[in-house]
């Protein structure tokens, strides 16, 4: 396993670096990001090809819509709240995966302040969030830097669950707290695409299965499929201990609530 260097740019000197550098956008340009540059791509554009094209939801226009009103944003932030206090005490939270930054926005209009970071730059420009291009394996910060991290929906798509848990917990403060979200590899459910599944169903079975309900297949290969005892394990090689689960979220299909298995894990670890 390679070793990660602590970085050391400050979260001042990189909101500063932000405000001069975002606009202009990062790395190699894509017809995409040209378009989202441009301003002629919209962040309504930017979901309809994601949950469309990328993953052919039948309820695409629905799901637009609530990004675009940042309406599931706002229960997530509740939720988020509801498990970590982070307004009673002064810092910054890190949202790793940010995205289009909805949740970025919502935090800061009930007075969060966050920044985030992802590794697509398409995502990043779109909307223009202030966010760091970058991946969770090596995160750009100086340990310790942040109040809590913020990590919803993004974990199972990393390159190692492992590096990228020991750098939040590097750049999270003594006392501070990580929250984490992610499918649940036992479930009966697959939340991206939102179909029935079969636990730990083999790739081309699954893409045989997404097939036969017309929908596309490629991004089935972007997603790890993950259990507590995964988090757990990756957590305690960070040094980690204190984690609390919590199992809210109801069970999406009949099987799911006969076995009693939630379709997604939802973890707080205190540092």
């Amino acid at each position: 396993m390679k070793s990660i260097q602590a970085p050391t740019r400050s979260v001042a000197a990189l909101s500063a670096w932000l405000c001069g550098k975002h606009s202009r956008g990062f790395g190699d340009e894509t017809p995409l990001s040209r378009q989202l540059l441009e301003g002629s791509l919209t962040l309504k554009d930017y979901y309809t090809s994601y949950y469309r094209d990328t993953l052919g939801l039948p309820e695409w226009r629905e799901l637009v819509q609530q990004r675009c009103e940042y309406e599931g944003e706002v229960k997530r932030l509740f939720r988020f709240l509801k498990l970590v206090d982070v307004r009673s005490h002064p810092g910054i939270v890190l949202n790793v995966g940010c995205g289009t930054g909805g949740f970025n926005r919502v935090a800061l209009s009930y007075g969060v302040r966050t920044i985030g970071i992802d590794s697509n730059h398409n995502a990043l420009i779109a909307d223009s969030v202030h966010g760091v291009l970058g991946v969770s394996e090596e995160l750009p910060f100086r340990s310790g830097e942040f109040l809590g991290v913020y990590c919803f929906s993004v974990i199972e798509h990393v390159a190692s669950v492992v590096d990228s848990i020991r750098e939040m917990v590097r750049v999270t403060r003594p006392g501070g707290a990580i929250y984490i979200h992610t499918p649940n590899a036992w479930s009966w459910y697959e939340g991206h695409y939102k179909v029935p599944w079969v636990p730990f169903m083999p790739q081309w079975l699954g893409r045989m299965h997404l097939r036969m309900r017309g929908r596309p297949t490629a991004y089935l290969a972007t997603i790890r499929r993950l259990t507590r005892e995964t988090l757990i394990r990756a957590f305690q090689s960070a040094g980690v201990m204190d984690l609390t689960f919590y199992d809210v979220d109801p069970a999406r299909n009949r099987v799911s609530r006969s076995l009693g298995v939630a379709p997604y894990l939802e973890v707080v670890a205190r540092v």
